[in-house]
């Protein structure tokens, strides 16, 4: 007996801080047009702020048909408890079937805390999503459109897809660069829905006295050309070399796990399933084994350039070109060969 799943919106919950809207908001948008298109049902985005009007506009652009607007001077900057708060009144008013959020640092602190209040089940960190049906084992009932939250598991060593059929909203949070962020068309048409949040002084249990962001030193989502030093690097001074040949490249510099966690280069730079995951048009991988955490986050750059002693690393089987050898001396070579072509 197949079970039909009742209609609801998709929804998007939009991150922005001062005023700036989050890359991984807009990623969403186009893989949640995807999912709202399958079920034939409206994209929305949940957007909380001080000024909406301008980012309303710009989540509408990149393929919301709804955005639900809670103004208020206090959700300025992210705050947990009257963010949480405000999105689960949105979330038992409105009855979407979907819910999505980026799993930044705001996100994996605010999709759980949603999840617990309406009751309902979270997937975290999904690489990717899918509409389709599950057969529950031994009661010969079968959902229809159900989501599937597919994200890696035991050490990215499996793919685990994982259902929510009975409780719902379905909720998942999405990493970063893992969806194609979509084009804007400026002459998309979309409902901005306001609604005042039910709020206490009480939720604010805390005040930000000062806000000092960090930028991020590398912006690895944008570089064409990415430089990865791994742990057969050996060192941070021969790390060096990797940074040299990202220059004479006008490259980015990226990392592993590993590098970054010998202290050779700092986290920004980390490149994987618990890094930023790439689309660079090069990536050239230097002395990096190739765990599938790592090939998780640069496997669909057009072209990968694989550098290193062991020619049974697995880098060499997603590489398009390999070369076995002591980074060392390669290196110099390579860089001594750009140099004369430039």
């Amino acid at each position: 007996m197949a079970e039909k799943n009742l209609k609801g919106d998709v929804w998007v919950v939009a991150e922005q801080n001062g005023g700036e809207l989050h890359d991984v908001s807009l990623e969403l948008l186009s893989k949640g047009r995807e999912l709202a298109d399958r079920l034939a049902v409206r994209l929305a985005a949940v957007l909380l702020g001080a000024k909406t009007d301008a980012l309303a506009r710009r989540l509408i652009a990149h393929g919301a048909d709804r955005v639900l607007a809670a103004e208020d001077p206090r959700l300025a900057r992210y705050q947990t408890n009257p963010y949480a708060k405000v999105v689960a009144q949105a979330v038992r008013r409105e009855r979407p079937q979907i819910v999505i959020f980026g799993a930044t640092p705001v996100g994996r602190d605010l999709a759980p805390r949603v999840a617990s209040a309406v009751r309902a089940g979270l997937t975290a960190d999904c690489t990717d999503l899918d509409i389709g049906e599950h057969a529950e084992p031994g009661t010969g009932r079968t959902y229809e459109n159900v989501l599937y939250q597919i994200r890696p598991a035991f050490g990215g060593n499996i793919i685990a897809t994982i259902v929510n059929p009975e409780r719902w909203p379905q909720m998942a949070t999405v990493r970063e660069g893992v969806m194609r962020m979509p084009e804007a068309d400026p002459s998309r048409r979309g409902e901005i829905v306001r609604f005042a949040p039910d709020l206490a002084e009480s939720d604010f249990v805390l005040k930000v006295l000062e806000h000092h962001p960090a930028p991020r030193k590398v912006n690895l989502k944008a570089a064409r050309i990415i430089v990865a030093g791994g742990a057969g690097v050996g060192g941070k001074d021969n790390f060096r070399l990797v940074w040299d040949l990202a220059n004479v490249l006008g490259a980015a510099v990226g990392a592993s796990r590993a590098a970054v966690d010998s202290g050779w280069i700092d986290k920004d730079h980390q490149v994987g399933q618990t890094g930023t995951t790439v689309r660079p048009a090069l990536y050239i991988a230097v002395g990096i084994s190739g765990a599938v955490q790592h090939r998780a986050g640069m496997s669909e750059a057009q072209k990968i350039v694989a550098v290193n002693s062991d020619p049974a690393a697995p880098i060499f089987q997603v590489a398009h070109y390999g070369i076995v050898g002591d980074l060392s001396r390669v290196l110099p070579m390579m860089i001594d060969a750009i140099k004369k072509r430039v």
